[in-house]
């Protein structure tokens, strides 16, 4: 099998496209996202955004999106390939059509996250040309209007005292300066001052002596969970100098989430041991696995 072709998805698509992602990992708990968000990813495609289908003997065989995030920034995402054209290097000719539709936008740079577990994911980004890029974990603080640090630390919504904290921190280079993005919920995008201060719904920064600690609550969204909707309150990153920062940070995010309404919510943390430790340390329940970031240098195919 290696007579393959690359086009724009379409919507008459779907069905190909659901037959071989409905059961993309299946030891997992959590299902694949494909099928319920591939007619909205086609109907939405656009300049800034194109869904991509691999095709092998007239049948589809793969799909990869690809987002531009910022003038020279590209993502993608959703990469799957069908049982059938596994193992023929199907997934390089549809990352090279997306690595080359992100070039002649001005992309100089393309990410994307593989699961750390996902051993086959990883290896494929590194053979059609990611290279190791950062890692993060989520914190995940249960929403609590009362929520009390007693560090005697104080809150503020500066724009100017976060992205001060922020560009000394070490978060900020454990993540080469990375955080949520603000339109994909998975992607992970350079932090400017303009993205902190246009993109957030709200900033919260810690100071002590000085700020001391930072994060960003970039969007609130409801999602059907076990037949309930969960409201969530998403935050971009956390970043913090100690162990007393961390308690008044996390308290404050307790208490920002309750004040949306939020039932649950996910803060990016880089994947460092103090960072990860110092959540657990301080009651901060954090997810199992950390997630991987590649990188693709794009600037020689503009």
């Amino acid at each position: 099998m290696t007579d393959f072709s690359v086009r724009q998805a379409r919507l008459s698509d779907h069905d190909a496209v659901t037959s071989f992602t409905t059961e993309t990992w299946p030891d997992q708990e959590t299902g694949d996202y494909i099928p319920d968000i591939f007619e909205q990813w086609v109907e939405s495609d656009g300049p800034e955004q194109r869904t991509f289908v691999l095709e092998a003997d007239d049948e589809v065989a793969g799909i990869l999106q690809g987002v531009m995030l910022s003038e020279y920034e590209a993502w993608a995402q959703g990469m799957r390939v069908a049982p059938a054209a596994r193992g023929h290097g199907a997934s390089k000719p549809m990352n090279d059509r997306l690595f080359d539709w992100a070039a002649e936008r001005g992309g100089t740079l393309c990410r994307n996250m593989v699961f750390s577990w996902n051993m086959a994911g990883l290896g494929t980004s590194r053979a059609v040309g990611f290279d190791a890029g950062t890692e993060f974990r989520w914190a995940l603080p249960t929403p609590d209007a009362n929520a009390a640090a007693d560090t005697g630390h104080r809150i503020t919504e500066s724009p100017d005292a976060a992205w001060t904290y922020w560009t000394r921190s070490d978060a900020h280079d454990a993540l080469s300066g990375l955080a949520l993005d603000v339109d994909e919920a998975w992607a992970l995008a350079a932090l400017t001052r303009e993205r902190l201060a246009d993109d957030a719904e709200r900033v919260l920064a810690v100071q002590g002596d000085g700020t001391e600690a930072l994060t960003l609550r970039l969007r609130t969204y409801d999602r059907e969970e076990d037949s309930e909707t969960v409201t969530w309150a998403e935050y971009g990153v956390g970043a913090w100098a100690d162990v007393p920062a961390a308690r008044a940070l996390f308290a404050a995010i307790r208490r920002d989430a309750a004040s949306v309404g939020a039932d649950r919510t996910r803060v990016l943390l880089p994947e460092t041991p103090r960072h990860v430790t110092d959540a657990v340390h301080i009651g901060v329940e954090v997810s199992e696995h950390p997630d991987f970031v590649m990188e693709a240098d794009l600037s020689a195919r503009n």
